[in-house]
């Protein structure tokens, strides 16, 4: 049942570990993006509540979904909720139901499905998932948000994961790399694995920091679609495991646009005004 439940925290955003390593450099990387258009209309719905299913043992819940009146657009609504299929209303209180259904399913499911072996707990020991929606930046009409979950049913640590997602308002689609460059992938994954220590993780050992190209799962770094961007560079993210030993955490890279030049979309550099 441990492997059910994660893949249903998978499937609700991306399994993540709520290290506080992992929660500091999240906070570090959001500063430093531009922040949402004062003129956007956004508000959030949020459920948080713990249940004691043992003496040693507590569940929490936690989510957060953005609510985004100012949207009408079926097809584009169903992207940016790619993660929770179940919702077809909307609306605040639409989606405020959904989140106390899924609280109330996940309690259940976790009370079910793994009583027998509850006993086995006897140290304090608090079980959480936990996910959320944040709109990070709003310009020139491209939505960028990001979604993060994280979960810890046992074991050695949490897991924790990214997902980034940019939004094409004017188009009303989510933004695709093909958008945004025809640089052929195998070109940008070179570059890639040249700015791999370009923002590093942070970890360290007895001599000093690590570099990210020291702690690669990976021959070739993918040009996936989980990137987002500002006026200076695109950024690639990377969670846990994905192409990197755990304790490098999450993993940021840059691609300037100065390496992308003279395969940037003409509509894509007019808006982002790059010269």
């Amino acid at each position: 049942m441990k492997n059910t439940i994660a893949v249903l925290a998978l499937s609700s955003f991306l399994a993540f570990t709520a290290c506080k390593k992992g929660e500091a450099k999240g906070e570090k990387i959001e500063k430093a993006e531009q922040r949402p258009s004062e003129n956007f209309v956004v508000d959030s719905v949020k459920v948080n509540e713990s249940v004691k299913i043992t003496d040693s043992l507590k569940l929490s819940y936690t989510s957060k979904l953005l609510v985004l009146p100012s949207l009408k657009d079926k097809k584009l609504l169903d992207s940016i909720y790619f993660q929770n299929e179940k919702i077809k209303d909307f609306s605040k209180s639409g989606l405020q139901s959904y989140l106390e259904n899924e609280k109330n399913s996940y309690f259940k499911s976790m009370k079910e499905d793994n009583k027998d072996w509850y006993s086995d707990i006897t140290s304090a020991q608090e079980w959480y998932s936990s996910s959320y929606m944040n709109l990070i930046s709003n310009t020139n009409g491209y939505m960028h948000i990001r979604y993060t979950g994280s979960s810890y049913e046992g074991g050695a640590h949490d897991n924790y994961g990214f997902s980034e997602r940019v939004f094409d308002l004017k188009n009303s689609k989510k933004l695709e790399l093909k958008d945004i460059t025809s640089m052929p992938k195998n070109k940008i994954e070179a570059i890639l694995m040249k700015n791999i220590n370009k923002i590093n993780s942070g970890t360290t050992d007895g001599d000093g920091e690590v570099k990210n190209s020291e702690m690669l799962l990976v021959d070739k770094i993918p040009a996936s679609d989980n990137f987002y961007f500002d006026e200076k560079n695109l950024y690639f993210h990377y969670s846990p495991y994905e192409i990197a030993a755990f304790a490098a955490g999450d993993i940021t890279i840059p691609v300037s646009w100065e390496e992308l030049n003279g395969t940037l979309n003409a509509e894509f550099k007019e808006r982002m005004k790059i010269k």
